[in-house]
């Protein structure tokens, strides 16, 4: 999240919006938004529901695997980098870029 946060500007007059979902309660993200200076909306997926849904909880460890994904106006993913790389902005801006343009 802190790479977004240092990226924020290739997004800006996109149309996007950008916003990180962790499985951390709420307190906790508040916290973590404070001290990382993280402007963007964090919101908590405490009970695992969403990140079930995208495919990427991992059960067992009861986190969810590090993602990004692009989602248009309808709904419909665009975009999808996972594990290590999730956290470079240059995919995820790169499709915005393009969703933009479309």
């Amino acid at each position: 999240m802190q790479g977004y946060q240092a990226g924020i500007s290739k997004f800006e007059g996109a149309d996007t919006q950008v916003f990180g979902i962790s499985t951390d309660n709420t307190p906790s993200l508040g916290e973590f938004a404070k001290k990382n200076n993280v402007a963007f909306p964090l919101i908590s997926d405490f009970m695992r529901k969403t990140s079930a849904d995208y495919g990427v909880l991992i059960p067992d460890r009861g986190m969810a695997n590090r993602s990004t994904f692009v989602i248009d106006k309808e709904g419909k993913i665009q975009y999808i980098e996972e594990g290590n790389s999730a956290i470079n902005t240059d995919g995820a801006a790169t499709a915005c870029s393009r969703l933009h343009h479309k």
